[in-house]
């Protein structure tokens, strides 16, 4: 369980590992590993309590990453879309200074080394 108000979902460890390195503040970042099943969107949702926290989704620009962006959107209608380029496709391929420009259009405390 976790106090942190900010939690970034995104689908695996590289992407989570990509965005640990930018951000300065404490947020909580989830990851899927692909499609969700709804009984273990469920148990994110209770877990880390998503109802009450500012939710971001971070998801890769190909027909996974939609479909998975489009299932979290039913189940966290608050949650605040964050989008990376289509020419990057994955989150992880994505140029750093790109990810941090996305991620503080957000509000997400970004490290200005990576700006």
């Amino acid at each position: 369980m976790t106090d942190m108000e900010k939690v970034i979902i995104v689908e695996g460890r590289t992407d989570k590992k990509q965005i640990e390195k930018l951000i300065e503040e404490p947020v909580e970042i989830i990851c899927t590993n692909g499609t969700l099943g709804v009984g273990r969107l469920e148990e994110l949702i209770v877990e880390y309590d998503l109802d009450n926290k500012d939710v971001f989704i971070l998801v890769d620009e190909d027909d996974a990453g939609h479909k998975l962006r489009k299932q979290l959107s039913i189940e966290l209608p608050h949650a605040e879309h964050i989008y990376i380029d289509k020419e990057f496709r994955e989150v992880a391929a994505t140029p750093e200074s790109k990810l941090a420009t996305a991620l503080l259009t957000c509000r997400i405390m970004i490290n200005p080394s990576y700006l």
